[in-house]
């Protein structure tokens, strides 16, 4: 077979340092240096005719040889890249105390290791250069060449990062090498390594079909006979479809013995440029002796296996510095080898699954990685319990605010027991379900309290939600009362609804019986997006509250002098840490009005007037009010501690604020959590470094939980290597209400420390520090400004639709890294109507946070060979309205105001806006609403109250509000 040589260099360009190497050589003292420019130059023009080569320069370094500046030196010259329309170069270093260092470097496609050896012999005298052969075409490599692989990605882009990290990126001592034993077959190494080291690589990187490497080695020659490097090909491995190691290794070395055969350089091509090709397993040349040790790794980890006099093996590593940690490429190795052992001593061939890749020894180090380093911490006791010592120690301190109320501890427990008297009253049971429907007011925190003591489960509820999902939600939990301030709420046939006073009402003291229910008991029921469809509710106990306050006190300092903000509907988890982070250690909690929250500037000024100190933000709501603190001018804020959550957060986002508020003094704390396993789990302090960086780190475990990173057989994965987070420990919830198959699908016994754990769904890694970072989801669930949203939910409700056929619902950006770009777009076939109506009909199902941005009809939904739905086909919903739109500002002729108007809109939608076009049913969301009063403001305009913006959403009708004067509209009923 002729293989075609090497193509002539490209001016302007030489090959990416990952692909030469060098050799690097120690001069007798003997050596007459003056003759070797001279020689070098004849040897490259006998090595590499019609090639031609530079000058061998020569560098005199003001150190010594072995000192710290020498070493930088030297490493500086060995990973130089070549110089432009070249293949190799020379330098020799002259030390200030005498040695003298001969470094050549060259393209691995033009010559190879042995090759630069006889270059290097050729050039000190050790051989004359005629005796050198230069190698035929045949003998070329035929891996990439240098120009095949210019367009490859930067391996610090993708092996580099996450569970490869390099610990120093730009070190320049580049190549580092580690050593281990290698047991088992010793006649046939390199197809089993490969394979093991395909498998380990599948294990480290969450795939099914890994691509590695090989070099089957050198084609025989003289010892001066010159070429390129050896024969690089690409092995992948289907770890579905083989039935067992056996097999993998059968295949591996018929495709290693008959490359010629398997050689596709436009695959090898592709593959370098998907960033695939980052392990390779061969054989490089050893070190001779008055070599410094300057082996360069071809890949970002090659696995080279040395056979030793006495039959033994060795597995040597090497590896560049700037694009894997030292410590992650010894446990790969040592992994690797783990491998190998298995699948060549064990009896019988075990199935690429059933090898192990970690130790016992180090399963354990893993699982333990994931518990908190303190003490475990579980607290056997009751909200309501805790609560009442609060008020019982501290009776006169404010517990409750709320526009210009409040109410002492002792007061809101009286309160709370006169309402939990009359809830008895009722026919309200330990164990029943009640069901609130309230705003955000005193009554909210004096009910939830109540049901507790009534030794009842209390099921939040959102008075925003259409009337239909609040009756599936009743209905569904069972709830025995509801307690309601609306007067247009659903009406369920058997569950009555009474207003908060009229439960008092009969009631003539707050004689209460103790409660029966311990901590194991339930508290609450909230209700999160279910993928079948309809909402699942949660059923969470009293005590992964009360462990959960009691993880944070000491490490957040929570206590009575802390002033907390209630920002989040009762039927949003993050509100259960508002309220019980507040009241269970003393502090005074601000009950925030629902149009304040929707206002930056609004509940900015709340904060100032409040003196508040403890603040809990989904990151894009943050995003808001640090922008709302930017226009203000950083005003006199008591800030101490931000709590992130509900969302994945870009910390590289929180630059100005830590500007403005050093972390000495507001303390930012990223922490992940989920509503089945009581809020949070994790806390990660963010520092200038995460800000400037970027993180994806969520923090190490809170005391008392515990997380695992486990593969599909529910086996720890190695420190680095993504897997499903499990989540143990005192706050695992007990169960999903009524819904015993999935509680058996999600709540899986824990096999290490007993009692359950919660498989989150969720991708993540751990490292070696017990540091979680997240990697987002591993189904199509999404989170959107804090909520959690499965679109089968809402798929399920237009199908519900008679108008329906098929759909279709995914997540689009339509601005990149902008939480306001992040919309739920949907796709149907309809059989009759317009989308528009679909739309409408979809909102008075669905909670306004589920509703679809858009919602676009298709003749059909396209579909992949498979059948399944091929997302990249569908039209994109933010460019189809852009090019759809046509009536935006210049159809305007209402005057400069509604021109004005129009502008902002479609500056921020970033699509044409009519006159009469709804906002909302324009793609815009309550993100869209917080910028364009921000912008209204900077142009000078006149200032509208944001829940103006809610109840004209159109143009024309908010220029008509603003020209009439909005003073008499101020009377208007806003939302709960």
């Amino acid at each position: 077979m002729t293989v075609p040589a090497v193509p002539p260099a490209i001016p302007g360009d030489g090959p990416p340092t990952e692909h030469t190497h060098a050799v690097c050589v120690r001069l007798p003292a003997t050596t007459d240096t003056t003759v070797l420019p001279t020689a070098w130059r004849e040897a490259v023009q006998k090595a590499l005719p019609g090639r031609g080569g530079h000058a061998m320069r020569q560098v005199d370094i003001a150190a010594d040889a072995e000192s710290h500046t020498g070493l930088r030196c030297r490493n500086e010259e060995l990973y130089r890249p070549l110089p432009t329309g070249s293949m190799v170069d020379g330098v020799l270093l002259r030390y200030a105390d005498g040695p003298t260092d001969m470094v050549l470097i060259a393209c691995r496609a033009v010559l190879d290791a042995p090759s630069l050896r006889a270059l290097a012999d050729a050039t000190t005298g050790v051989v004359a250069p005629e005796a050198l052969e230069p190698a035929p075409a045949q003998r070329v490599l035929r891996t990439p060449t240098c120009s095949a692989v210019r367009g490859r990605r930067d391996f610090a882009a993708g092996f580099g990062s996450g569970q490869w990290a390099a610990s120093n990126p730009a070190a320049t001592d580049r190549t580092g090498v580690i050593r281990t034993s290698l047991k088992g077959e010793s006649r046939d190494v390199l197809a089993p390594l490969a394979v093991a080291a395909g498998i380990a690589l599948g294990r480290y990187e969450d795939q099914r079909h890994p691509v590695i490497g090989a070099v089957p080695g050198a084609a025989p020659r003289q010892r001066y006979s010159l070429g390129g490097a050896d024969f690089a090909m690409l092995l992948d491995f289907d770890l579905d479809a083989a039935t067992d190691t056996a097999e993998l290794i059968v295949e591996a070395r018929h495709r290693l013995a008959a490359p010629d055969d398997h050689w596709d350089p436009t695959r090898f091509r592709t593959a370098a440029e998907a960033d695939v090709g980052r392990v390779m397993v061969g054989f490089l040349p050893e070190a001779r002796t008055g070599e410094l040790p300057c082996q360069t790794a071809p890949f970002p980890l090659t696995l080279v296996p040395r056979r030793h006099s006495d039959d033994s093996l060795e597995l040597e590593a090497h590896y560049r510095l700037r694009d894997v940690d030292p410590d992650t490429a010894e446990r790969f190795v040592r992994h690797a080898a783990h491998v190998y052992e298995q699948i060549t001593q064990t009896t019988g061939s075990p199935t690429p699954d059933d090898v192990e890749l970690l130790d016992s020894d180090e399963r354990r180090a893993v699982v333990a990685a994931g518990g908190s380093r303190a003490s475990a911490l579980s607290i056997a006791e009751r909200i309501d319990t805790m609560f009442a010592a609060q008020a019982a120690e501290r009776p006169d301190a404010v517990a409750l605010r709320s526009e210009g109320r409040s109410l002492t501890y002792a007061q809101l427990q009286e309160r709370a027991r006169r309402c939990a008297a009359g809830l008895r009253a009722l026919g309200v049971v330990p164990g029943d379900r009640v069901g609130l429907l309230l705003g955000r007011s005193p009554d909210l925190i004096v009910t939830i309290l109540a049901v507790l003591q009534a030794d009842a489960v209390y099921v939040p509820m959102d008075p925003a939600y259409p009337a239909d999902r609040l009756a599936h939600t009743m209905a569904d939990a069972g709830v025995r009362v509801v307690v309601s301030d609306r007067d247009d709420g659903p009406d369920v046939p058997g569950i009555p609804v009474v207003r908060p006073a009229e439960i008092t009402a009969q009631v003539p003291s707050a004689s209460l019986p103790a409660p029966r229910g311990g901590a194991d008991s339930p508290a609450y029921v909230i209700y999160t997006s279910g993928s079948t469809g309809q909402p699942k509710g949660v059923v969470v106990p009293h005590r992964g509250v009360v462990s959960l306050i009691a993880a944070t006190q000491e490490d957040f300092a929570l206590s009575p002098d802390d002033v907390w903000t209630l920002f989040h509907s009762s039927a949003f988890d993050f509100s259960v840490w508002e309220i019980w982070g507040a009241l269970l250690t003393g502090g005074t909690l601000v009950v925030v009005p629902y149009w304040v929250s929707r206002s930056p500037e609004e509940f900015h000024r709340l904060l100032v007037d409040e003196r508040a100190t403890v603040v809990s933000q989904t990151p894009t709501a943050f995003m808001q009010l640090a922008e709302a603190d930017r226009w203000l001018g950083g005003a006199d804020l008591a800030l101490r501690l931000v709590i992130f959550g509900g969302e994945p957060l870009d910390a590289r986002s929180l630059g100005g604020w830590l500007d403005r508020h050093p972390a000495a003094e507001c303390r930012l704390v990223n922490m992940y959590g989920i509503t089945e396993t009581t809020v949070h789990v994790t806390a990660h302090t963010l520092t200038r470094h995460d800000v400037q960086n970027g993180t994806r780190s969520v923090g190490r475990v809170l005391p008392g939980w515990r997380v695992y990173v486990l593969d599909k057989r529910l086996r720890p994965v190695p420190f680095g290597a993504p897997g499903e987070i499990y989540v143990a420990g005192a706050g695992v919830a007990l169960e999903y209400l009524d819904r015993p198959q999935l509680t058996r699908d999600r709540f899986l016994p824990d096999p290490w420390a007993g009692g359950l754990m919660y498989r989150s769904g969720d991708r993540g890694r751990l490292r070696p520090d017990g540091v979680l970072e997240h990697l987002g989801r591993l189904d199509d669930q999404v989170k959107l400004r804090g909520f959690r949203i499965e679109p089968d939910e809402i798929s399920a409700a237009l199908l519900a639709d008679p108008a329906v056929v098929s759909a279709a619902v995914v997540l689009e950006e339509t601005i990149p890294r902008d939480p306001a770009g992040r919309q739920i777009a949907a796709y149907v076939v309809l059989s009759r109507g317009e989308a528009s109506d679909v739309r409408r009909r979809l909102a008075a199902v669905l909670p306004e946070f589920m509703v679809p941005a858009s919602v676009t009809a298709l003749d059909a939904l396209p579909l992949t060979l498979n059948g399944k739905l091929d997302r990249k086909r569908l039209p994109f919903t933010a460019a189809q309205r852009a090019e759809s739109g046509g009536r935006g500002r210049a159809a305007a002729d209402g005057g400069w105001l509604l021109r004005d108007l129009l502008t902002v809109w479609e500056d921020v939608l970033q699509v044409p806006i009519g006159p009469h076009d709804n906002f909302f049913e324009t793609g815009a969301n309550s993100l869209h609403v917080m910028r364009v009063s921000t912008a209204l403001r900077e142009r000078g305009l006149p200032t509208v109250p944001l829940r103006q913006l809610y109840l004209h959403p159109t143009a024309s009708r908010l220029a008509r509000f603003l020209d009439s004067g909005y003073g008499h509209h101020e009377s208007e009923a806003g939302q709960s």
